[in-house]
């Protein structure tokens, strides 16, 4: 049965394109890049024309740009490196739904000493730009916030966020792991310092990423050692998957337009007929400022671990607004903080998209749910008033 896979937020395929540009480095191409022969040389010039690759997508220059490990490394390399260029300043600006590779961080630090400020959201996952003013002040070092989110899809005013933050001379650090390849991203018109994004969001591979620092910002490396990525990040480059991050990174430049908008019409259609054959389902954030890709649906009484079981049957991939998939009890701390009610945020499924999905599969997904749904909650106490129609 072929798999229908909707949970793109996690990762994505690797494209054939991407796969293709990263065989060679992976058998005949294997010299190091930092060696002095010609046959590392070749090795070293490919990274280097994939960091225009990279910079061209968010419209950065190649020198802006290094590579690291993942979105996570990314994070913290952005965050310690505010920490150790201000180590005088020892205040942290963040969100309540940011994801745990910034907010665990700021929660570490919290428990260091610093003075952490976890800036709340509305019921359609919206910050309130005044609290943001208000919180800064002359001890605050950084300033850490996603650009989209990953559960709900809601998309920050980022624009808006960064001219607060900068009219203070406060380092600014964006989240963009969710939010690049997916809508355009420009940092020449956005004032931040330091912006993280990931291959693997964007049908590259997993285990590469890359950190865009302002030229000009300060920096202090967060991996010490040799002089790779010009001393700003230390250790033997991935090779092979930076050279396919580079060949994703040109494939949603050329897609950002038009497949933007065929997915954000897949993603109506899936949440429209969810609407028509459900009752009361609940979107889970704002409904004009999402991702074009993803769509965060309540069912009221049912558990969205079930519901991920039913749709596994029939090899249909999303994820559920209950962390318990991550070895957790307790739900998205997203949807906890979007007020999101109890009976509601266990019911949570999140569908996101790609440039991959096709209408025959939304169709598929239209086919099944209302069944599974309808079973669910004639099984739930509060009786069969509540299945589809």
């Amino acid at each position: 049965m072929k798999v229908v896979y909707l949970d793109n937020n996690a990762t994505t395929k690797v494209a054939d394109e991407v796969r293709e540009a990263m065989l060679p480095y992976l058998s005949e191409l294997y010299g190091n890049p930092s060696s002095m022969h010609t046959f590392g040389g070749q090795v070293h010039r490919n990274i280097e024309i994939a960091r225009e690759q990279v910079a061209a997508l968010i419209n950065a220059e190649p020198e802006e740009i290094i590579f690291t490990s993942c979105g996570t490394e990314s994070d913290n390399t952005a965050l310690m490196s505010a920490l150790l260029s201000r180590h005088d300043k020892k205040h942290i600006i963040t969100t309540r739904v940011e994801h745990p590779a910034v907010l665990n961080f700021c929660k570490t630090t919290a428990r260091e000493g610093y003075r952490v400020t976890f800036l709340p959201v509305d019921k359609g996952g919206r910050l309130n730009l005044e609290e943001l003013r208000a919180a800064l002040t002359d001890d605050t070092a950084v300033v850490s916030i996603m650009y989209a989110n990953n559960e709900s899809g809601v998309i920050f005013p980022i624009h808006d966020i960064a001219d607060i933050v900068k009219s203070k001379g406060v380092p600014f650090h964006i989240d963009a792991v969710q939010a690049t390849g997916k809508i355009p991203i420009d940092v020449k018109k956005l004032p931040c310092d330091m912006m993280s994004i990931s291959g693997h969001k964007m049908h590259a591979a997993k285990g590469v990423a890359a950190l865009y620092i302002k030229r000009g910002a300060r920096f202090t490396p967060y991996i010490i050692g040799g002089h790779q990525e010009h001393g700003r990040r230390a250790g033997t480059e991935n090779v092979a998957s930076i050279v396919g991050f580079g060949v994703a990174s040109d494939l949603a430049k050329k897609h950002l337009q038009t497949e933007g908008t065929r997915i954000q019409d897949l993603k109506d259609k899936l949440e429209q007929g969810l609407f028509n054959t459900c009752p009361d389902p609940r979107i889970n954030g704002d409904m004009v400022n999402r991702l074009p890709n993803t769509t965060n649906i309540s069912f009221e009484y049912v558990e969205g671990e079930a519901i991920l079981l039913k749709l596994n049957e029939f090899n249909i991939c999303a994820s559920s607004g209950s962390a318990c998939t991550s070895g957790s009890l307790e739900p998205s701390h997203v949807l906890r903080s979007m007020g999101v009610p109890f009976t509601a945020i266990h019911g949570s499924v999140r569908f996101s998209l790609s440039r991959y999905t096709t209408e025959e599969e939304i169709d598929f997904v239209l086919e099944k749910m209302p069944p599974i749904i309808k079973e669910l909650r004639e099984l739930s106490p509060y009786g069969t008033d509540l299945a589809c129609h």
